[in-house]
């Protein structure tokens, strides 16, 4: 059958043809879809795992116990999954492994643009490439194969385009592999150091068997146009060369990039005047190709970050640039992401910006969007988990300095908190740390797309599920001074900040309340009640005048009817949280 599918949903159908019996994946885009895909099928345990090392864990047991097994991941999520990563690498698999690593190229919702080709190669496990969704659907197929006779995880690098651009598939039916027999055996299990030094040997030698697999492979292929000028890419880059030369260059399209086909790439340059490298992020087969002895085109001729889509190609290559109409771009208005209408994180943000006495540890998740105006609330971001991590560090300092009155506030959605918070949290308690620490807690992973978590009470697969008490979670850890506030009441976020940072021991504040555009369950229904997001809020225009306070609460169904001089609000937009009631000076809007 062939049907239109992105690279994600690709790559879900392969692995259900492949056989695959166990998928894992914490959501991060742009690889979040192919779970939710595999979760669809019944055949298959799919599961959100807390974090990305734990998914990988998982797989790696399901395989050990002789299923194929898939997990997939967002490129920082690799950070999280590599240190299982690099000893499974050494072990083995029972039945087929395969890691997905979505890389995003241009950073559109990363904050960071590692390219993790080189993984697999520190690794030492073979990589693949795909261009499109039907090499996607064709790759994980081929992937489980090699993983089961080269005894190896096999990692598919995609990239954004690949995994959210769509093209026709053809598709099959399911091939169901049985599970293997576990049969124990401590020469491939044991990692201590005795044992694992026999299998650092022997992944040397499957490194060799898979050099020579290849330079044989069809996955590497050349496209001879007779040209003089030569291309040599991977992935989308294929696509975006194909665009911008079409028939005018010869190409070796590589979709087995580790170890990399070095007699293959030597044999297609040879005689070549001109060869161009074009790949996303790193000189990764820049390098490969320079080590040869080759003078190419690459990094020194293309930008050293972003998407190499045909507009860059054309530039770097010939100078030429699309038309477009003349603008100033001084004028532009700044259209920065924002909060929705009725979020949950506006009323912290809003009073937490206006304090003078903190210092904000950010996150990953949509309350990153508080660093902005006009909340200003925020003062740093690292990574998942971070951020009650840097605030525990920070406020030791800042407790140095005679006569300190600064308050660090570590700010981590609940999701989050799952993934790696509880850890930070952990250490926090630990080392009797002074610092206040908030759990956004929005019923559901928010910045991904709504998908399931342990504070949920629901699986990937709907199934319901214990609900983890966050409030039980936090006193185990050894914090005992704890509020759950609604953020939506200004007066209570308030009054809770002020509590907590008279403190001279470590707090923790919940902010509890449902994310705008989540589906309620009945659950939701029964704690904030069937009315929740129902209300509008409206403006008496007699009262209103005009001093636009409301709208810097920074919430999108507000406006300024500029020949009026009064607030506006979309009565489609609102829901009725009543932040925007609160702080009217005049009492001109009410529900």
């Amino acid at each position: 059958m062939k049907r239109l599918l992105t690279g994600n949903e690709a790559i879900a159908a392969g692995a259900y043809e492949a056989g695959v019996r166990f998928a894992s994946a914490y959501p991060g885009t742009p690889s979040t879809e192919i779970l939710e895909n595999l979760s669809q099928h019944k055949d298959i345990v799919a599961e959100w795992a807390p974090n990305e090392k734990v998914a990988f864990e998982s797989a790696a047991g399901a395989s050990m116990a002789g299923a194929r097994a898939i997990v997939s991941m967002k490129h920082v999520g690799v950070n999280v999954a590599a240190d299982p990563l690099f000893t499974y690498a050494y072990m083995g698999v029972g039945g087929g492994f395969l890691l997905v690593s979505a890389d995003e190229p241009g950073q559109h919702s990363s904050q960071n643009e590692q390219d993790n080709r080189y993984y697999a190669k520190m690794a030492k496990i073979p990589m693949l490439e795909p261009s499109n969704s039907q090499e996607c659907l064709d790759m994980v197929k081929t992937a489980f194969e090699l993983s089961e006779a080269y005894d190896t995880p096999v990692m598919l690098r995609t990239t954004t385009r690949v995994c959210h651009s769509k093209s026709i598939v053809e598709d099959g039916q399911r091939t169901e592999v049985p599970i293997k027999e576990y049969v124990k055996d401590i020469s491939r299990r044991i990692t201590v150091p005795d044992v694992a030094r026999k299998m650092r040997l022997r992944v040397e030698e499957r490194m060799n068997r898979l050099k020579e697999y290849s330079e044989t492979t069809p996955l590497n292929f050349v496209e001879d146009h007779g040209s003089s000028t030569g291309v040599i890419v991977s992935g989308m880059c294929y696509h975006y060369a194909r665009e911008y030369f079409g028939d005018r260059v010869s190409y070796l399209k590589l979709g087995f990039t580790n170890p990399l086909p070095m007699g293959r790439i030597q044999d297609f340059v040879r005689g070549k005047e001109k060869v161009y490298i074009i790949e996303e992020d790193d000189p990764y087969l820049e390098d490969a190709v320079r080590s040869l002895g080759v003078d190419c085109l690459g990094k020194n001729t293309f930008p050293f970050c972003g998407e190499m889509t045909p507009d860059v190609i054309a530039k770097a290559v010939s100078g030429q640039e699309n038309p477009t109409v003349p603008y100033d771009p001084n004028v532009l208005p700044k259209r920065p992401p924002a909060f929705c209408a009725g979020c949950p994180h506006r009323g912290l943000f809003y009073v937490l910006g206006k304090r003078k006495d903190v210092v904000v540890s950010g996150d990953i998740g949509c309350y990153t969007l508080g660093f902005s105006d006009p909340y200003n609330a925020m003062d740093w971001n690292i990574c998942m988990g971070s951020s009650i991590s840097c605030a525990h560090g920070a406020q030791k300092v800042f407790d140095m300095v005679p006569g300190n009155q600064k308050k660090v506030v570590g700010v981590i959605g609940d999701s989050t908190f799952f993934h790696t918070g509880v850890n930070s949290l952990l250490d926090v308690a630990y080392n009797q740390s002074n610092c206040v620490n908030i759990i956004l807690d929005n019923r559901i992973t928010g910045m991904t797309g709504h998908q399931q978590n342990p504070g949920t009470g629901y699986t990937a697969q709907m199934q319901p599920t214990p609900v983890i008490d966050l409030e039980a979670v936090v006193r185990a850890c050894g914090i005992h001074q704890i509020r759950v506030i609604d953020p939506n009441n200004l007066k209570e976020v308030s009054d809770a900040l002020d509590w907590a940072v008279a403190l001279k021991e470590p707090s923790v504040i919940i902010t509890r309340w449902p994310c705008v555009l989540k589906r309620l369950s009945q659950a939701d229904l029964e704690e904030f009640g069937s009315d929740v997001f129902k209300e509008k809020c409206k403006v008496d225009t007699a009262k209103c005048i005009g001093c636009k306070k409301c709208v810097t609460t920074g919430c999108p169904a507000l406006s300024i009817d500029t020949k009026a001089k009064k607030a506006v609000i979309d009565a489609a937009s609102c829901v009725g949280c009543g932040v925007c009631a609160q702080v009217c000076p005049v009492g001109a809007i009410a529900k």
